[in-house]
């Protein structure tokens, strides 16, 4: 059976509960870091390194879509990944205006219902409700977002790009890494960006900029990583990765304890910030494949604890990654109002932190359920064409071992 035979395109593959766990928890993240001022936001990656969720989800995805498209485009199925992966930018596209239509209201009616213009202008939705027909237009073009909805148009333009993308890196993995990393440097050199709303402001995650980290990840789901594995995973690199994590943790608990920062030599100071999260800088790039490089050396494929009841609730949040992502948007702001209108106090905060993780996890196993209910109305003969859902898509000219 070749590559190119259809019928290995419907062969089952097996799921890697490492990057759904991880991007669970990295939902969990965002949501507790959309919630100012709660102290159990504490226990996000934020506090304690240069990188955050963000870097979590992009290379995750990136990481995916090479493993999963890599070989459906080596073995000459190209329009098939362009079919799928452009239906998957569509559907994040309409997910990101439904989102963005719901959360509007959502941030009106709370202003209205409480007499509190703060949440209009705290959350970036005065100018809309005041110029609704201007900003709706400005909306559809990706240009203008509310407080909290800049990922989703960073994934729409970074999903597009894919098949290209990946097109290139089975081709030339390498040169394509290479290109990446120039058009990376030329970025910030000259301050590319896309242009947002209002005039004059750019994404707040410049996509010129983070394509260096789907496209890396990218280059590792391919295979290219594993090239190179006896010297990311050798002790002298651990060793330096170990060092970098600690040097970040110094450095972000200096935001926190004046005494510390004190003691951080001024010529240290003025190398390192800013940290752009916008254009993606080095040092939170370089501290999340540090991070990654001892994440994975501890966690394998074959790690029991992925299969355990306890950790089941996290990755069903990250297999039904993008409605709870949504709903996570809808409960930091609820979550946020609650505590705004009534009280901040520690056990509150801690309330309705854990409420909204239970109402994330209760929505991700009904979703899962929902997938399991058989389609009794579709015949397999029906079936609109060969390469179906991602999953199965996976299998082409994909080893059984991967």
């Amino acid at each position: 059976m070749t590559a190119r035979d259809p019928a290995a395109l419907l062969s089952p593959v097996e799921r890697d509960l490492r990057l759904d766990l991880f991007r669970g928890f990295g939902l969990w993240m965002i949501f507790l870091d959309h919630i100012p001022h709660d102290v159990v936001a504490w226990l996000t990656l934020r506090n304690y390194g240069f990188s955050d969720a963000a870097e979590f989800f992009v290379f995750i995805s990136g990481y995916l879509i090479g493993w999963i498209y890599g070989p459906i485009i080596a073995g000459g199925w190209f329009l098939a990944a362009l079919k799928r992966l452009w239906r998957r930018a569509a559907e994040l596209y309409v997910a990101h205006i439904m989102l963005f239509l719901l959360f509007t209201a959502q941030i009106a009616r709370t202003a209205r219902r409480f007499d509190n213009p703060m949440y209009e202008h705290e959350f970036n939705v005065f100018n809309f409700l005041q110029h609704p027909d201007e900003l709706i237009g400005q909306a559809v073009l990706l240009k203008y977002k509310p407080v909290n909805l800049d990922v989703l148009p960073l994934y729409i333009s970074l999903v597009f790009i894919a098949p290209f993308m990946v097109w290139g890196l089975t081709k030339r993995p390498n040169l394509t890494l290479a290109g990446s990393v120039v058009l990376y440097i030329l970025s910030r050199w000259f301050d590319w960006n896309v242009a947002s709303y209002p005039p004059g402001t750019t994404w707040y995650f410049n996509p010129f900029c983070w394509q260096l980290m789907f496209v890396f990840a990218a280059w590792c789901g391919i295979g290219e990583i594993d090239k190179v594995a006896k010297w990311v995973w050798s002790k002298p690199v651990m060793t330096l990765a170990a060092a970098w994590m600690a040097f970040a943790l110094v450095i972000v608990m200096t935001w926190h304890v004046h005494t510390l920062e004190a003691m951080i030599p001024k010529w240290m100071i003025k190398a390192i910030y800013p940290i752009d999260k916008t254009d993606l800088d080095m040092l939170r790039f370089t501290h999340f494949l540090a991070l990654a490089i001892w994440v994975t050396y501890f966690i394998s494929r074959q790690w029991k604890a992925l299969q355990s009841n306890w950790l089941r609730p996290v990755i069903l949040c990250g297999q039904n990654s993008l409605p709870i992502f949504c709903l996570g948007v809808f409960l930091s702001f609820s979550a946020h109002w609650i505590l705004t209108q009534y009280t901040k106090g520690v056990w509150e905060q801690i309330a309705v932190s854990l409420a909204g993780i239970v109402v994330m996890v209760v929505v991700a196993w009904l979703l899962d359920r929902a997938k399991r209910v058989p389609n009794l109305f579709v015949r397999v003969t029906e079936v609109e064409e060969p390469v179906g859902d991602i999953v199965q898509l996976a299998a082409a000219a994909t080893p059984a071992n991967r």
